[in-house]
């Protein structure tokens, strides 16, 4: 019995765009039921299932992002493309934010079309890479289940994605599991650090040159545009590209065609583009220094990666697999860390994040003596005891007024809202800390998880600390948080 052949639903007003996509469609294997407007293509929708959907935007009785919504709440694993007018690319943006899979412009490419089909319906054949996930991103906190989810999404996607995030916390680990997990996962993974490339070599480098173009160019060459095609390119440090470069990245973007220095024409070119810095775009924006209109195109979904801090219950797990990845290397018996060191890396701030992590545990590996690896192994700051108990901690609470004198809200102690009295953290002081700084430790501790509760909204923050803003901002600014 043959295989059943996929089937397409063409959604257009234009009986030339139908039929046109339609031949295209039948020369691929593929089957297509056509439809001239909303209602028929909800009907059509109600009756079988399909396994790519292609709508123009403008129909008779509504808009296509209306059936692209409808899609993403009752046909959820239904890829849709949006077919758009020449040059509207903020509509096209606008469909990817709205859930769809990709876009096609006006008049119709059929190379372009070809390539959106075929990557749709390996996209509805795909199985989700679960697995290599959660191999590679360590932790069952719920910041990390919640990126894992995210990921998961976003595979089933062709949208341009920004990964945000600090320094060391695997910005390109995540962009690499976008990639393995989506339609593109057999295609190349292409990444490139945007501020390690040259000025002057750029252009050649993103695009490509011929032969002749400029001396040295003894031989035409590909770009890394064309070198993640069928793939994914990822763009990391973004916002270190110069200004005349943005320009020219904004443009392949939105034609998704590169021009080769030296040639005379554009080639097309599909890649998807997964970008990543450390510093905020935004604000790169308004200090003139990053394009407003590329990171419009670049921030059609943002994700963002969790520090460290925000999941410190993740260290445990996360320190075994670095060891166990260490220990391929090592010569003899591995040390185990000791449960004092393991709770001092708890309590460590990890500005490096992840990569801070690795660089400790190797360090400490290092300098262990015997099989044990300890505290003064690690290299880092002794901490207080676990944060479990810091809700009974001896913080110092102010219910001062705005009126207060700075000098009285760092000295005022109180009770804990709810009129639970404070209370040491531990019956005993640690060794070789002082009281001062066992408190400010405790202080810091609950002031940054009220912070992260409340996504660093600061008014939200003191109200469940049950002190006053000001007082919440003398204190933030008393421990460098702010």
């Amino acid at each position: 019995m043959p295989a059943k052949l996929p089937t397409a639903l063409i959604v257009d007003d234009e009986p030339d765009i139908r039929e046109l996509i339609e031949i295209t469609l039948t020369r691929m294997g593929v089957e297509s039921v056509s439809a001239a407007d909303l209602r028929t293509a909800r009907t059509a929708l109600a009756a079988r299932t399909f396994d790519l959907c292609l709508t123009d935007v403008n129909l008779p009785d509504g808009n296509g992002l209306d059936l692209v919504a409808d899609i993403g709440v009752h046909h959820p694993d239904l890829p849709v493309a949006v077919i758009t007018a020449y040059g509207s690319i903020d509509l096209a943006i606008g469909a990817l934010k709205a859930g769809a899979f990709d876009f096609v412009s006006k008049p119709v490419d059929l190379h372009q079309l070809r390539g959106l089909v075929t990557q749709a319906l390996r996209l509805g054949r795909a199985v989700p890479a679960v697995g290599s996930l959660q191999a590679q991103l360590i932790g069952e906190s719920p910041p990390m289940r919640a990126l894992r989810a995210q990921i998961a999404r976003l595979a089933r996607s062709q949208a341009p994605v920004y990964v945000s995030g600090e320094s060391g916390t695997g910005k390109e680990l995540v962009a690499r599991a976008i990639h393995a997990a989506s339609a593109r996962g057999e295609g190349p993974f292409v990444p490139v650090n945007c501020g390690a490339v040259p000025a002057e070599l750029m252009e050649s480098e993103f695009f490509g040159h011929r032969k002749g173009s400029f001396t040295g160019a003894l031989q035409d060459r590909d770009g890394l545009f064309q070198s993640a095609a069928g793939g994914t390119l990822f763009l990391d440090e973004v916002a270190d590209l110069p200004i005349a470069m943005q320009v020219k990245l904004l443009r392949a973007i939105q034609e998704k065609a590169v021009r080769p220095v030296g040639a005379a024409s554009e080639s097309p070119v599909d890649a998807r583009i997964i970008c990543a810095t450390h510093k905020s775009l935004a604000s790169e924006v308004a200090a003139g220094r990053f394009r407003q209109d590329l990171f419009y195109r670049l921030n059609v979904i943002e994700l963002e990666v969790p520090s460290l801090r925000a999941r410190a219950e993740d260290i445990p797990a996360l320190a075994a697999h670095v060891l166990d990845r260490l220990a391929q290397s090592y010569v003899g018996p591995l040390p185990a860390l000791s449960a004092e060191a393991l709770e001092a890396l708890q309590y460590h701030d990890f500005p490096g994040n992840v990569r801070e992590l690795e660089n400790v545990l190797e360090r400490a590996l290092a300098m262990a003596a015997g099989d044990t690896i300890r505290v003064q192994d690690l290299g880092i700051p002794a901490r207080a005891p676990h944060r479990g108990t810091s809700a009974q901690s001896g913080i110092v609470v102010p219910t001062a007024s705005d009126e207060r004198s700075e000098e009285s809200l760092d000295s005022e102690a109180g009770s804990l809202p709810g009129g639970m009295p404070a209370t040491h953290a531990s019956a005993r002081l640690p060794a070789g800390v002082s009281l001062e700084e066992h408190l400010e430790h405790v202080e810091r501790e609950l002031i940054t998880e009220a912070l992260n509760a409340t996504r660093w909204n600061r008014t939200e923050a003191a109200r469940r600390l049950g002190i006053t803003f000001r007082a919440l901002r003398y204190r933030l600014k008393k421990l460098n948080l702010d």
